[in-house]
């Protein structure tokens, strides 16, 4: 049977670094999720080898093999991948990829494959991942070993995202990067979001968010976060996210708060030379407008420009 898998994208992280586990080192992230993006895979098993569209999915084909041997079965057939996720900015296209491609690869089968089965699937071919495949919730993940370091809490506290991309839409070779093996600072930041998860405290979660963005400058350093840092604090954003990895970045705002400021925040970007690409809420709601068409930024699924949204 055609066995049909999605997966989501992220926007990003809120937190990366380096944490204590189990009286050793180990890297770890907090993902930002994002609504409105996501791959499908659609696999159809058959005789012979394994054919991919587009052919260029190397990961994805290790990844349908991968599924297909922990389903007992052959990979033989077609695995066809449609993403809206460009490549390279650290919106976990691959990932997404690789979690679409197993969750098709398992339906053909007939086989429910656990998520900590998968996101062994997923480092395997990817040697890391995000935790997407955990469904909701906010998660301390450790992306090499494909496994949870801490269950923060059920969601995010509620926040509109004002996204932008940053290098100029360069794509980033995530695993050529190295990690800020700062452990006691990421400690300090990992007592301080599980505490912003548990109250709801918006502003705590942006001083999070922003420090660590901070300390990632030493591994990939943004031009533009010095001046992402001046608009948060003349629009009133709680503060300043970016992919640790990768080339997207957004300003942080209370759900609840005046409507006023997100405009502004808006302006202000687009006065930057940082047209806003994105705007959604942790809510899970993307409410986006499309004023003028798609902005290209990056490379897409098919290795051409791709679009993101424009504000």
């Amino acid at each position: 049977m055609t066995g049909v898998g999605h997966a989501p994208g992220h926007h990003g992280e809120i937190l990366q670094g380096v944490f204590r586990d189990r009286g050793r080192r180990c890297r770890g992230l907090v993902t930002l999720p994002v609504p409105g993006a996501a791959t499908r895979a659609e696999f159809v098993p058959g005789p012979g080898p394994l054919t991919v569209t587009p052919p260029d999915r190397a990961k994805a084909r290790r990844a349908a093999e991968l599924a297909a041997a922990a389903c007992g079965r052959p990979a033989g057939g077609s695995l066809r991948l449609d993403s809206g996720l460009p490549v390279g900015l650290g919106l976990g296209s691959s990932t997404s990829d690789i979690l679409a491609t197993v969750h098709a690869v398992s339906a053909a089968f007939g086989v429910v494959l656990a998520p900590e089965a998968v996101a062994r699937i997923a480092v395997r071919a990817e040697r890391a991942c995000d935790p997407i495949m955990l469904g909701g919730g906010a998660v301390l993940f450790a992306q090499r070993e494909g496994r949870v370091l801490e269950r923060l809490g059920p969601r995010l506290p509620p926040v509109v995202v004002i996204g932008c991309v940053t290098g100029g839409g360069a794509p980033v070779d995530t695993l050529a990067l190295g990690a800020v093996a700062d452990v006691a600072a990421f400690e300090r930041l990992r007592r301080m979001l599980r505490l912003a998860i548990v109250t709801g405290d918006v502003a705590l979660l942006g001083r999070v968010s922003t420090e660590s963005a901070r300390l990632n400058q030493r591994v990939l350093a943004k031009d533009e976060l010095p001046e992402l840092e001046r608009i948060a604090a003349v629009t009133g954003a709680a503060g300043v996210q970016v992919a640790h990895s990768g080339n997207v970045a957004g300003l942080l705002f209370d759900l609840g708060g005046d409507p006023d400021r997100v405009r502004r925040c808006v302006r202000a970007l687009r006065a930057a030379g940082l047209p806003a690409t994105r705007l959604f809420t942790t809510e899970g709601t993307d409410a986006r407008p499309h004023r003028g068409g798609d902005r290209a930024a990056g490379p897409g699924p098919d290795r051409r420009p791709a679009g993101l949204p424009a504000v």
